[in-house]
């Protein structure tokens, strides 16, 4: 099996164990692929690109083409125990929308996102003057299909507003992948501290559920 992100790793170590995943953007699948063999999860990928598609059914996974912009409408309230977006937050055109779908179809939620107040990016933008290009931003502003790029204090402020309790945050030091093998044994010298978390940590994930009404 090929190597997860760093986040896709931690992802995986925050999903329990033959639970019902619904995986939004998914990609290629690889981390749905990992549950289904590694954790005995069910469940469902949806991806907007007819390439991830493609890749997640010769993967053997469930998956449908979706573009969950235009919400989760084939799916029931509480439906899944887990419903996880992977790196994929900054590209949706309505977050906050998604966001409550993800909160009414799941129980719990996983969500890993670029931080955009990484120093490396400031540093670029306060320097350079232009818009950063980092392994986790890729693209040249014109190319680029991110639509929403957020800080974790963004983030941590818009869960807020939404009455969505974070159960909890993890700021990862590295963007890049991890060998599977290190999953449980490896993880803690990439974590960095809360306290220095939206200074020196490039990509962040929340676990998440709704708050009390």
């Amino acid at each position: 099996m090929s190597r997860l992100r760093i986040d896709q790793a931690v992802i995986a170590e925050l999903v329990d164990e033959k639970s019902r995943v619904l995986d939004l953007g998914c990609g290629d699948g690889l981390l749905l692929e990992y549950l289904f063999h590694n954790k005995q999860v069910r469940g469902f990928g949806v991806e907007i690109s007819h390439e991830g598609v493609h890749a997640c059914i010769a993967r053997g996974l469930p998956v449908y083409h979706g573009d969950i912009d235009q919400g989760l409408s084939d799916h029931q309230d509480d439906a899944f125990d887990y419903v996880i977006l992977s790196l994929t937050l900054q590209a949706v055109r309505r977050p906050e929308f998604v966001l409550r779908e993800m909160l009414r179809v799941g129980k719990r939620l996983i969500v890993s996102f670029p931080n955009f107040g990484h120093w490396r990016i400031r540093a670029h933008l306060a320097f350079g003057g232009r818009m950063p290009r980092t392994r986790l931003l890729p693209a040249s502003w014109h190319e680029t299909p991110n639509a929403h790029l957020c800080t974790i204090l963004d983030f941590q402020d818009l869960c807020h507003q939404m009455d969505i309790r974070i159960l909890r945050q993890i700021p990862l030091a590295a963007g890049g992948g991890l060998p599977t093998g290190l999953i449980r044994s490896g993880l803690s010298k990439w974590l960095i501290p809360l306290s220095a978390a939206n200074l020196l940590a490039p990509v962040a994930v929340f676990l998440l559920e709704r708050g009390t009404p």
